[in-house]
């Protein structure tokens, strides 16, 4: 492994030391993984969300389904398959309502993005994250 990849591996480790307390060790990779996931989405989505934040003011006034809305902010994405509507990120989810913050970031995926973070059940694990 190159020193990036151990430097990587070393700080999600020292995470998952920080939920030792409150979390059993067969649940890290279900809360460390949505959160990885997480930032790589929002990685991805970065060079698209200025022009997906603009069409969503657009397509909100024309108060289509939820289909038709979502096949229109695919367009703004330059070819992704998916799209976040929200102005947050995980930088400014703040000191205080994280947990709020958070639920409504996650909510402001396109469909398919949210099925992820369903999946992992990582609302349940918010509010855990919430209560330590």
């Amino acid at each position: 492994m190159s020193l990036n990849t151990n430097n990587l591996a070393a700080y999600c480790w020292s995470i998952a030391d920080l939920l030792r307390g409150d979390f059993k060790q067969s649940q890290y990779g279900r809360i460390i993984l949505p959160f990885t996931l997480l930032r790589r989405l929002e990685c991805v989505l970065e060079e698209s969300k200025e022009a997906v934040l603009a069409e969503h003011e657009k397509v909100q006034k024309m108060k289509l389904p939820e289909e038709a809305q979502e096949k229109m902010l695919l367009r703004a994405t330059n070819d992704l398959s998916f799209f976040n509507t929200s102005k947050m990120d995980l930088s400014k989810l703040g000191e205080s309502g994280i947990k709020d913050n958070l639920e409504s970031y996650i909510q402001s995926f396109s469909k398919d993005a949210r099925e992820i973070f369903e999946h992992f059940k990582f609302g349940e694990f918010i509010g855990q994250l919430n209560d330590c």
